[in-house]
């Protein structure tokens, strides 16, 4: 559940506070308020995309802060925040918080805590639904059938089981089509990499060769040089290279050996200098150190030119290779050697590979018909209830007379798969994807007498509103979400129709409770059945928060909030307050178009009028 939302320069709010109450809470106000930019905050503790135009003007950042009490899902969320680090205290609140910076960052926090705005999306579906007037046009289009009759049936686990078993059926068909490619482009395709396999094997190839023989190349072209230059070093410390280097009747070992002996003496006569002394040793011992080590690396050196001219033609022979294979490395092309290897072998076993693959397709396809019939089950079974139910509900939505059905088609493929279910030929093979084998189609008759036709073809706008009321009523039973909000759905519908949406929005965060579960549902006195389908499915209270324009939808509120603009300095400010029994009456008579004394007398009569349905329904 909601329970406060802090907003800071988002849009025209310079900062706004909101305290939630559970039950149903409305919120009013005139048209650019900021109604639904209250709602659009909300989204963005949700995760929603936001950009820079949101901050508000002038500002450097745009803040949103909701505080959530988690009960109804705190197992789920727990896990989820575990992933990203963050532990959830028992009976510790829950704090989204989202920022939206001017340059265009976002960042966003769980109960302080950086974490991706991803994680706000993970948790927010556990804790809010957001239902906007777009819902209604949604149910114009037949696709969008199937997820809400599988949101209604609560199939969604089996939908997921199905979807895994199709993703595997789809990749054995793109194996078996690979493995189906014509012969000769097979064979021609084995000798290419076996080519590969032996040219790179011929190279005998070392992981680490090419740097190896990169530094001798260094070396070898080098040689003179470094002889020149090793000789002279080894003359300069132990001499030998007579005239040509002054000095070199005294070496630089004779000359440091006979410092040394001096700066004993030294410490020997004053203990002062036996700092010195240990110095000199030491020096001492690191030139005949050196000495020894460019004595074994000039015996080592081996400059010859027929050497350099084998290590070019190698470094040549490596360099074409790694060109030719596309390797950056002697790994790499060891690596694309390893995989040529195994795809011949596979190339060279297709037949097997084949016979194995068809028996996996054959076994997965039984798997997908039976999860698929049972699915088809479940839905046709939903679907006669969600007709039930629906139709319970159009007469009180001024549809009285209207009928209500869903329409189950499927369409044969010689490929496809066998279906063991009511409806299925169980000699025909069906088109089946990650949703199943069912298309599904709203079907409506608004006039009685005439046949059940396609929603989309059939009901208005105003029709399509009410018919998306009916359903989401319906729906929130079976919404495990604690908050279910809805933005202005009520466009398109009257004043008439009003009050009966006030009463359908009231009913749905009665959940569970008793004496209000099921006939405020159906519009009527319900049957034993759906009884106990609303038992079942209203498990959980819910918080139901509603911008509407309509004073009858609005009398029915547990709390009401208004919504107004201001002008301070210059700058237009939002505002927000939740309104005293003698603010609502204010409220409706100006939202029926009138601050006179009738128009008070009237709102009065609808806050009466709700009260006295909320007596008789036990509240």
């Amino acid at each position: 559940m909601l329970l406060d939302l802090d907003i800071r320069d988002l849009a025209i709010i310079d900062h706004l506070s909101l305290g939630l109450g559970p039950g149903f809470n409305v919120i009013t106000g005139e048209t650019g308020a900021g109604k639904s930019i209250v709602i659009d905050a909300v989204g963005l503790l949700l995760g929603q995309r936001a950009d820079a135009s949101v901050v508000r003007a002038g500002a450097g950042r745009a803040l949103v802060s909701g505080t959530f009490d988690p009960a109804a899902a705190r197992e789920p969320i727990e896990a989820i925040l575990a992933t990203y680090g963050v532990q959830l205290e028992p009976d510790e609140v829950l704090i989204l918080g989202r920022e939206v910076h001017a340059a265009g960052r976002s960042l966003a926090r769980v109960n302080g805590r950086p974490v991706p705005v991803k994680a706000l999306a993970d948790i927010g579906c556990l804790l809010v639904d957001i239902h906007g007037q777009s819902d209604a046009a949604s149910l114009m289009r037949e696709a969008e059938h199937l997820g809400l009759l599988d949101r209604y049936a609560r199939v969604e686990d089996r939908r997921g089981q199905l979807a895994v078993q199709v993703a595997a059926l789809r990749e054995v068909d793109r194996e078996l089509a690979s493995l189906a490619e014509d012969e000769a482009s097979l064979k021609r395709r084995a000798e290419l990499l076996s080519y590969a396999v032996e040219e790179i094997a011929a190279a005998g190839l070392r992981p680490e060769e090419d740097a190896e023989l990169l530094t001798e190349r260094v070396r070898q072209a080098n040689g003179a040089r470094l002889a020149q230059l090793t000789l002279q070093a080894i003359a300069a410390l132990r001499g030998g290279l007579g005239e040509e280097l002054e000095g070199a009747e005294r070496s630089g070992l004779d000359l440091v050996a006979m410092a040394e002996a001096a700066v004993g003496d030294l410490a020997r006569i004053d203990t002062e200098a036996a700092g010195m002394a240990e110095q000199a040793a030491a020096l001492a011992e690191g030139l005949r150190e050196l000495a020894v080590g460019l004595r074994a690396y000039q015996e080592r050196l081996d400059f010859s030119p027929r050497r350099l001219e084998a290590v070019e033609e190698r470094l040549a022979l490596i360099g074409a290779l790694k060109r030719k294979y596309n390797a950056v490395d002697i790994p790499a092309l060891l690596a694309h050697a390893e995989r040529a290897a195994l795809e011949i072998d596979g190339i060279q076993h297709a037949d097997e590979r084949a016979a194995l693959l068809r028996r996996d397709r054959e076994a997965l396809q039984g798997v997908i018909g039976t999860l698929a019939g049972q699915l088809s089950g479940f839905r046709q079974a939903a679907a006669e209830r969600l007709a039930r139910a629906v139709e319970g509900e159009m007469g009180a939505l001024s549809l009285s007379g209207g009928r209500f059905a869903v329409g189950f088609g499927r369409r044969e493929e010689l490929s496809g798969i066998r279906v063991a279910a009511p409806g299925f030929d169980p000699a025909a093979r069906y088109t089946c994807d990650e949703t199943g084998a069912d298309k599904v189609a709203f079907q409506v008759s608004l006039n009685p007498g005439e046949p059940l036709r396609p929603l989309a073809k059939v009901a208005s706008g105003g029709e399509a509103a009410r018919l998306m009321l009916a359903l989401k009523g319906i729906l929130s039973a079976a919404d495990r979400v604690p908050t279910l909000i809805f933005d202005e759905i009520d466009a398109g519908i009257g004043g008439r129709v009003g009050a009966v949406v006030g009463e359908k929005l009231w009913g749905a965060d009665r959940a569970g409770k008793p004496g209000g579960g099921a006939a405020s549902r159906f519009g009527r006195a319900a049957t034993a059945a759906e009884g106990a389908e609303a038992a079942d499915h209203q498990a959980i209270d819910h918080q139901v928060i509603c911008v509407t324009h309509l004073p009858q939808v609005a009398a029915y509120g547990d709390s009401h909030f208004r919504v107004a603009k201001a002008v301070e300095d210059g700058r237009t400010r939002t505002l927000i307050a939740e309104l005293d029994a003698g603010g609502r009456v204010e409220e409706l008579a100006q939202m029926l178009g009138a601050t006179t004394s009738i128009a008070r007398e009237n709102a009065l009569q609808l806050l009466q009028q709700a009260r006295q349905w909320k007596t008789a329904e036990g509240r």
